[in-house]
């Protein structure tokens, strides 16, 4: 009996140990549970998270990749302020159509520093479009740094990107790199265009710097692989986790960057290859052909008239005009071709982006002082001087996109457009010359002219008082009155006659007295007789 209590005893004690023992247990693994649960809590919303942000960012890139309206300008040939203003044209009749997909064709060898910089801006920073520049040829030096400016770069294999040192002409005619002190802002440039299109800045850096080697590395920590240069590399938190795998060929010493089409996918300067326009269509899955924005009329009238001769022939007619204004007041029609010559090139100038409000109101105010020397303080002084110097600087500025040379290329400029301005001045005076011996004799002109009285002979026949001037009123040596002022046509009182007449080319005021010169036809010239005692 004992036996069986002690036993008992011992197996009631054995199982509240283990009854304890289990206890604890569960007390250490609930204890772990709650430590865990906000652990598993918080993996458990993140992996929501990331599901839903995967998911997003798998829809976002769907509906990147989808364009509703794309349009294709054409950029070719060097670029000059009128490429960049026929450019912006059609950039804003692009954002008129609802375009949300811009491909920029180029073909270009480069132009003005200052001007493809405005380009590349202008493009960097279009919000309403994705930017894709095609080239099936060569984008080269300025047209480069225009490319690097669009989200995407596509080319043909063979075509040719790169090469954008920035030259100058020297004294001798010869084209020369800048100093390195000037290349820094286009560097600078550069760089960030390439940062905000998301290519590498050493690479773009390489192509205005022929002293710059890239090389291909790879950070050893993270396996990151990229394209720095030595100074970037350098300027890195952890220069010695990065690997130089190779140098990249194409920046090697003394030369500019210069890729073709399948090497610069290789760098990761572009985003695919394209022969065509229809592989360009076919790489952004477009429903139908992009809308192919052509050079309108006003386009191809821009650049006529911005051709140096049609700018000379537009001088020439418009000086023309006025002198014949001049010559024959209250007509209207020299005036009116005079005012339509100028507002044609002043149109042309601005369009072609080389002419502001500025050079309009010069000449304007050039035309005010010659009017006030001609009309209301007569005689040839400072106020004609002045108008004269306005109107020229005007034209000159007008002519070209910069106000004073700073280059032997922006001088060469400053020399042809005074060439034209010389050579319109000097056609417009042998053209003064020639009207104002044998206007009234052109047949063209003769009618617009102001004709005499005419008189009526013994037999009741009408004749002509200017072509009978020299029998019956004004013989050459005559004296007379001038009865208005002659700027240089007016009217002048010859005892109780008066008879229209032009000067020899000055100004003679009203109540001067006049001598007949010369009498051609009905036309009758004289001259002011300056001795009072006479």
């Amino acid at each position: 009996m004992k036996l069986i209590l002690s036993t008992a005893s011992f197996m009631s004690a054995r199982l509240k140990s283990r009854v304890a023992l289990l206890a604890s247990h569960v007390a250490v693994r609930a204890s772990r549970v709650a430590v865990l649960a906000p652990r598993v809590a918080v993996l458990a919303m993140g992996a929501c998270l990331f599901i839903v942000e995967t998911g997003s960012a798998v829809e976002n890139s769907g509906n990147k990749d989808v364009f509703e309206k794309a349009v294709l300008i054409r950029f070719e040939g060097p670029i000059t302020p009128m490429l960049e203003q026929f450019l912006y044209r059609k950039l804003a009749l692009a954002e008129q159509q609802g375009a949300d997909l811009v491909i920029l064709e180029i073909d270009s060898p480069g132009g003005f520093v200052v001007t493809t910089q405005n380009i590349a801006d202008r493009l960097r920073d279009i919000p309403w479009a994705r930017t894709v520049a095609f080239i099936p040829q060569e984008a080269l030096s300025g047209a480069a740094i225009i490319a690097l400016a669009c989200d995407d770069i596509l080319l043909a294999p063979a075509a040719r990107l790169g090469d954008a040192g920035e030259i100058m002409m020297g004294e001798d005619n010869a084209f020369r790199y800048v100093p390195e002190k000037e290349r820094s802002p286009l560097i600078r440039h550069v760089r960030d265009l390439a940062k905000a299109t998301g290519r590498p800045p050493a690479l773009a850096e390489a192509m205005v710097d022929m002293n710059l080697v890239v090389y291909h590395v790879r950070h050893q920590e993270t396996g990151q692989e990229t394209f720095l240069s030595d100074k970037e590399i350098a300027a890195t938190d952890d220069p010695e986790h990065w690997e130089k795998i190779k140098p990249v060929f194409e920046s090697r010493k003394e030369q500019f960057l210069t890729v073709n089409g399948e090497r610069a996918v290789e760098l990761t300067l572009a985003q695919g290859l394209a022969n065509s326009r229809e592989e360009v269509q076919a790489h952004y899955r477009l429903a139908g052909k992009p809308l192919v924005l052509v050079p309108t009329t006003v386009d191809t009238a821009v650049t006529i008239l911005n051709f140096p001769l049609v700018t000379g022939v537009l001088f020439v007619i418009g000086l023309i005009a006025l002198y014949f204004e001049l010559s024959a007041p209250g007509l209207g029609i020299g005036g009116l071709i005079a005012g339509l010559c100028f507002a044609l090139f002043f149109w042309s100038r601005f369009l072609g982006g080389t002419a502001g409000w500025l050079e309009v109101v010069l000449f304007a105010a050039g035309v005010v002082f010659v009017a006030v020397e001609l009309f209301v303080i007569p005689g040839f002084g400072i106020a004609g001087f002045i108008g004269l110097l306005l109107m020229l600087a005007s034209l000159l500025m007008a002519s070209q996109h910069f106000f004073i040379p700073s280059s032997s290329l922006e001088l060469k400029t400053t020399v042809n457009s005074l060439m034209v301005v010389s050579g319109a001045l000097v056609a417009f005076m042998i053209a003064a010359v020639a009207l104002s011996h044998y206007l009234g004799s052109i047949p063209v002109l003769s009618w617009m002219t102001l004709a005499p009285p005419t008189h009526t002979d013994d037999d009741g026949r009408k004749k002509n008082a200017a072509a009978t001037a020299h029998r019956f009123l004004v013989d050459v040596g005559d004296w007379g009155l001038a009865d208005s002022a002659l700027r240089p046509a007016g009217k002048v009182r010859f005892d109780e006659a008066y008879i229209d007449v032009v000067t020899d080319g000055t100004f003679v005021e009203e109540g001067t007295q006049v001598q007949v010169i010369e009498i051609s036809g009905n036309r009758v010239v004289v001259r002011a007789i300056r001795d009072e005692s006479a």
